[in-house]
């Protein structure tokens, strides 16, 4: 099958992830402390006003009308709670503590550093009289009831669910988990110690997990297998896997004697939508649908390649199936001269010239596509066009894939 090129494989992996979305679309409710990474389903807005009561912003005294003020009997601070507090009278003030209801008939909050009793009149007075509405927290000044805090597609972190608790939900409708399974394949890989001449360190295993989970995607189980054609077909089509929305391989997508992929998805009858990428590293990756509906993403074997077909196929698949809307490359300068790749883009590890400022990129060091050192000392993905770039030239890129969106 023809190569893809970069740009169009990001749009036909979103596209695949829209549809998988479509034959799976399924809403939960969950409680705020579960809802953490997930994506919002429909759009929330705030049941009620925001804040739903007018307030004291400060530690002192609600006064009302000119001083001094005669205070009212001492209160336990919040006593009123749940209750809307009797009106203070003109020339009278109440004792109040940050976050409690503001009386009616208050002018101002008086600060404590601010006042002083009488001891001899019993009458409170300032030393800098506060403005009308001075330390007020006017109901509503946040939220109206009924405006929209959280639009659907808006991946949860822990400041949105903040807003929604405030905005009285106590559990919010998110889009059903992408099951993902992880299909490891390598005769010669192995997964602790030093390696032999001959076997490279599984580097994927440790990985994958939190790369797909930042991207959306909910890692299921994962699967270890040999180069062989028999665990490959049962690896893709056991009940297990079954079970699966989104197959994520590595390795075997070449077409030596070694690798199985390729030809065990086409037992499979599944449609192949990408079969490469015109992209360095990373191009033999591969994007599948399978017979019902199950996506597979297969990466190559190389783990810098790898990742960046992460970055290339899966995030946007996985932006779509749920719910999040397509991501974009951004735009820096290039801080040096890049060479191009021919008809490819080229996907390197660069890290920023300028930290303070973030407007000059440039590639790390040691993105061989067998490295990992190169993205370890990596601020970003950078995409370079088939063209390369002059040092200066406009360049996009991309998070780090464990960085989600």
């Amino acid at each position: 099958m023809h190569e893809a090129d970069w740009q169009d494989a990001r749009r036909i992996a979103y596209e695949a992830g829209l549809a998988l979305a479509a034959d799976r679309r399924a809403v939960e409710q969950v409680p705020l402390a579960h809802a953490t990474g997930r994506v919002l389903a429909r759009d929330v807005s705030s049941l009620h006003t925001m804040p739903h009561y007018a307030s004291s912003a400060m530690d002192g005294w609600a006064v009302a009308g000119q001083g001094p003020w005669r205070p009212g009997e001492a209160t336990r601070p919040h006593s009123a709670s749940g209750a809307v507090p009797d009106s203070l009278a003109p020339g009278t003030a109440r004792a109040i503590v940050t976050g409690e209801t503001v009386p009616p008939g208050t002018t101002a909050i008086l600060r404590q550093e601010v006042s002083g009793l009488d001891p001899e009149t019993g009458l409170l007075s300032a030393t800098s009289a506060p403005r009308p509405g001075a330390d007020i927290r006017p109901a509503g000044r946040e939220a109206s009831a009924g405006e929209l805090l959280l639009a659907a597609g808006t991946r949860l972190v822990p400041g949105q669910i903040a807003v929604a608790a405030v905005g009285g939900h106590d559990t919010l409708p998110v889009t059903a988990p992408i099951r993902v399974r992880l299909v490891l394949s390598g005769d010669e890989v192995v997964t602790s110690g030093i390696p032999l001449p001959g076997q490279v360190r599984d580097t994927f295993g440790p990985v994958l997990p939190s790369c797909i989970g930042a991207l959306g995607g909910d890692v299921v189980d994962t699967v270890r297998i040999g180069d062989d054609r028999r665990a490959t077909l049962d690896a893709l089509d056991s009940p297990a896997a079954r079970t699966m929305d989104v197959l994520v391989s590595t390795g075997g997508t070449g077409h030596s004697p070694a690798d199985h992929l390729r030809p065990a998805a086409g037992q499979l009858g599944a449609t192949t939508l990408i079969g490469s990428v015109a992209m360095r590293p990373g191009h033999p990756a591969m994007l599948s649908r399978l017979s019902d509906g199950r996506l597979l993403v297969a990466l190559p074997g190389n783990p810098l390649a790898a990742l960046m077909a992460v970055v290339t196929l899966l995030e946007p698949l996985l932006e779509a199936a749920t719910g999040q809307p397509p991501s974009s490359p951004i735009t820096a300068r290039s801080g040096e001269s890049i060479r191009g790749a021919g008809h490819s883009h080229r996907l390197l590890p660069a890290r920023w010239a300028d930290p303070g400022e973030r407007r000059v990129l440039v590639p790390s060091e040691h993105t061989g596509s067998a490295m990992m050192r190169g993205l370890a000392s990596a601020d970003v993905v950078l995409v370079v066009p088939p063209a390369g770039a002059a040092t200066g030239d406009p360049v996009s890129y991309l998070p780090l894939p464990w960085y989600g969106r």
